[in-house]
């Protein structure tokens, strides 16, 4: 590897902080924000229509954030303009008082990482595997967009069951449960268990806002337990489903730039 290329691999181990695609590291599941609220009574079906129902009334975002991880390989917060349309497009944006210091494009065809201060290109497909190389969030890109606008990524076209305010989707292997407060029909915790019965990642849920679209969470918190990230987003007065052109989700290599595969930013 060119040393150009070794300097992209440390570049990329500066940048998890930006995935969004996004509990307390070292905690074995994510614990929900207490509700001191009674209790509702929850009918048979309701959570899971409330979960289709936020499917169909949030569809893009466009926001500044507070981002902050933590992991095995370091931690540290930034400053990011995220940008998502469900279910395929993502623009995550490092910003600080300087300028943008990296900019992240992810569609259906490709993923694309632009650090305008080293004058390095990265390019590939826009795959899981390529995803995990810039976010070190081991989901699918339609699921990254779910999660960062506030929707457990989970299918729910499938089988279900619901016990009171939680309700439990099986998967080829394992299962998601998603978790419901006491009081308002929105999400606050979700979490996706392996074959084993073991917790492998979830999502917090919390500091829900009024919008347009209805209650959306101005806090995620993303983690993986193996190994385990944590991964924080606070969003600052996001705007809900606002019209995003598709040119936002691309990029094209500037002029004097040098390009590098996506590989070079390691496994």
């Amino acid at each position: 590897m060119s040393s150009r290329a070794r300097h992209g691999l440390r570049l990329g181990s500066a940048t998890y902080v930006t995935a969004v695609l996004l509990a307390v590291a070292g905690c074995a599941a994510v614990a929900p924000a207490p509700d001191r609220a009674p209790p509702r009574d929850w009918q048979l079906g309701e959570p899971i229509q409330a979960l289709a129902e936020r499917e169909d009334r949030f569809r893009s975002l466009r926001s500044l954030a507070r981002v902050s991880y933590s992991g095995p390989d370091g931690r540290g917060a930034v400053q990011e303009a995220i940008l998502v349309q469900r279910p395929d497009q993502l623009r995550l944006e490092t910003i600080t008082y300087l300028g943008s210091v990296l900019i992240v494009t992810v569609n259906d065809r490709e993923i694309a990482g632009y650090h305008p201060r080293d004058g390095v290109f990265l390019r590939g497909e826009g795959s899981k595997e390529n995803l995990a190389r810039y976010t070190q969030i081991p989901l699918e890109l339609h699921e990254i967009t779910r999660l960062l606008l506030g929707l457990p990524p989970v299918d729910l076209g499938g089988r279900w069951e619901q016990h009171g305010h939680v309700v439990v989707l099986p998967r080829a292997t394992g299962k998601d449960v998603v978790t419901f407060g006491a009081q308002r029909a929105a999400p606050t915790l979700w979490q996706r268990f392996d074959g084993s019965g073991a917790v492998a990642m979830g999502a917090e849920f919390a500091d829900y806002i009024e919008t347009p679209a209805g209650p959306f969470p101005s806090t995620i918190v993303f983690t993986t337990e193996a190994p385990k990230r944590r991964l924080e987003i606070r969003y600052e007065q996001p705007e809900i489903n606002p019209a995003l052109p598709e040119s936002l989700f691309s990029q094209q290599k500037p002029p004097n730039v040098k390009e590098l595969p996506i590989e070079a930013l390691g496994g």
